[in-house]
């Protein structure tokens, strides 16, 4: 008989001759010693794919063995890893294997084993598809509440806003320059801030910053305006409840009344400073004390360093010279001194605010808040409480999406400046400024013509041609007093051309007479005879004048006057009508970084 019959062969017992292939899930013979190549020893045939030798039909496993009745059932130990029973050999073996004979029926017993570990698979894998789902269900369930609680969290931060309807259609976009007028208002609502100062005041545009971004966003100019600043206050319009109602407006006041005085609102300062510099804003964003206090908290406090001790009884601050970190009502009070800084004046104040400012665009990017989520939603949740904003931002995603693009810009290259201002020349004790256009006017062209202030400046100007170089088209200007001109007004303000004859009477023109109004026009002309010309580059470089604007008039009465024709494009005795775009000297600024640094005063 051979080693697949009953009994098996060289009284090997059955149950050792078959063994599982791993490789084909199947019951093999065991190679038995003597056996080469791998295959079947002598005198036994190989295993068997198809129908068992003994007619039984079973494929690919050992022969099912009747079992005698009464007889003890036993199961023969699985196939088992060495690598993991390494420690089981001391042990005695199984009691299948002691009592089994040469007649013993293990092959069955192991046969009904691998049915029941099949079976075991099978059921594995059923559990495992259950565990799947409820993973999956789970997941759901969380996706559902994490939704719910973004969308409850997104809900909660876009009814924080408070927004506001102006009549302007200037949206920003990711492809363009964007300027935000930042309003800091001076309104005392909110938990402990009626003690500062008028508790039944309207509220003031305390501090105002004209935030531009470039275009691609490399460099960003905040341009601050002084709050005593004389201005005239275009009239404009209201909208609250849905209805719209018209505020006047008002001629050489402070620029703090463009907002809270008369029922104006944040739009009323929007128009105001758009036409005192000539950029067009995008949106606004309005602060009060209790922003101050909140986002100074919110971003783990503001870094700031003081020349010497304040100890100032109006503002509350009480800080030693040196370097400290402020939050809350110390912060707020730190931008509200100036009795105690510089020359006791808002000028002297925005130099506090700038350093503030520059110290929390850094505090952001360095103390891990724009990448903790929890103190993100910390600060969102401040800083939409504290924000009033134009409707066209009124929305946390769209506040999200406008954040994003502009926080592209590098801190070092925001640079703080302050609008030029000079002291009142109507007051004997200068209280309040008016606007320095000599400096003003080109500030105003870089910031329209999107042009860095922290730019280098060409090392070489451009090279002139030889004519100019040696001075062949251009005759010796003329003195001051020798100037002949009728002066007329075709331009948009008001007594330009009186203002202008008084200007060059008093810088010594005594020969300038008043010519009255003209036709409208949008540019500055002066008309003169070929004789004039020393005359006409004498007073083209007083008015700032380019020489497209200097003109030849032919077949002129001899001796007649020159004549100068103010267009929409004068602004203001001794302005340059055409102001380059270019930082005027003298004057300060500082980037962000600067500003952080900077002890004051």
């Amino acid at each position: 008989m051979d080693a697949q019959g009953r009994g098996g062969a060289g009284g090997m017992d059955p149950a050792d001759q078959w063994v599982l292939n791993p490789e084909t899930g199947n019951y093999e013979l065991r190679p038995q010693s003597g056996q080469r190549g791998g295959g079947a020893p002598t005198g036994t045939r190989a295993p068997q794919r198809g129908p068992h030798p003994d007619g039984t039909g079973h494929r690919g496993g050992p022969p099912r063995q009747r079992r005698a009745p009464g007889e003890e059932t036993s199961r023969p130990a699985p196939p088992r890893d060495d690598a993991e029973h390494e420690h089981e050999d001391d042990e005695d073996p199984p009691p299948a294997r002691r009592g089994a004979g040469r007649d013993g029926d293990l092959p069955a017993q192991r046969d009904r084993r691998a049915q029941r570990g099949r079976r075991k698979v099978k059921q594995k894998k059923k559990r495992g598809k259950k565990i799947l789902m409820w993973v999956a269900g789970v997941l759901a369930l969380l996706l559902v509440v994490g939704c719910t609680a973004a969308y409850l969290t997104y809900k909660r931060l876009n009814d924080n806003i408070t927004k506001v309807d102006v009549p302007y259609d200037n949206p920003a976009t990711s492809d363009a320059p964007v300027n935000i007028l930042l309003i800091g208002s001076d309104q005392r609502t909110g938990d402990g801030n009626d003690g500062y100062g008028d508790r039944d005041s309207l509220g003031h545009a305390e501090t105002t910053v004209l935030l531009h971004f470039s275009q691609e966003r490399e460099h960003a100019t905040a341009l601050s305006i002084p709050r005593d600043l004389i201005v005239d206050i275009p009239e404009c319009e209201v909208t609250r409840d849905g209805v719209t109602e018209t505020i006047p407006g008002s001629q050489g006041v402070r620029f703090n009344e463009s907002y809270g005085q008369q029922g104006r609102d944040p739009g009323c300062t929007w128009k105001t400073v758009q036409e005192l510099t000539g950029v067009e804003i995008n949106h606004f964003m309005l602060l009060d004390f209790n922003a101050v206090k909140t986002l100074s908290t919110a971003v783990g406090g503001v870094e700031v360093c003081l020349a010497k001790d304040i100890d100032d009884p109006k503002s509350h601050l009480k800080l030693s010279a040196g370097t400290h970190v402020i939050e809350g009502e110390e912060a707020l009070a730190f931008v509200r001194t100036r009795d105690s800084v510089g020359h006791s004046s808002d000028l002297s104040r925005i130099q506090l605010q700038q350093q503030f400012l520059g110290s929390m665009a850094r505090s952001l990017t360095s103390n891990g808040t724009l990448t903790d989520p929890g103190k993100l939603l910390d600060l969102a949740d401040a800083a939409t409480k504290a924000l009033t904003v134009d409707t066209a931002i009124g929305d946390v995603q769209k506040l999200h999406e406008l954040a994003r693009d502009l926080g592209r810009v590098p801190v070092e290259d925001i640079s703080f400046v302050t609008l030029p201002v000079k002291d009142n020349p109507a007051e004997e004790i200068a209280a309040t400024v008016v606007l320095d256009r000599t400096k003003a006017e080109p500030l105003f062209r870089m910031i329209q013509e999107d042009i860095s202030l922290t730019a280098e400046e060409d090392e070489e100007p451009a090279e002139e041609d030889d004519g100019a170089k040696n001075g062949d088209d251009k005759p010796e200007p003329a003195a001051i007093g020798e100037i002949q001109t009728e002066v007329f007004n075709g331009g948009d303000v008001p007594g330009a051309a009186q203002q202008t004859l008084d200007w060059l009477l008093g810088k010594g023109a005594v020969l300038a007479t008043l010519g009255g109004n003209a036709d409208a026009q949008e540019t500055t002309v002066l008309l003169h005879t070929p004789d004039q010309a020393a005359q006409a580059a004498t007073l083209a470089d007083m008015m700032g004048m380019s020489d497209s604007a200097v003109k030849i008039r032919e077949n002129a009465e001899p001796g007649r006057a020159m004549t100068l024709i103010l267009g929409n494009d004068f602004s203001g005795p001794g302005v340059p009508i055409e102001a380059p775009a270019k930082k005027p000297e003298n004057l300060e600024s500082s980037t962000a970084e600067d500003a952080a640094d900077t002890c004051a005063a």
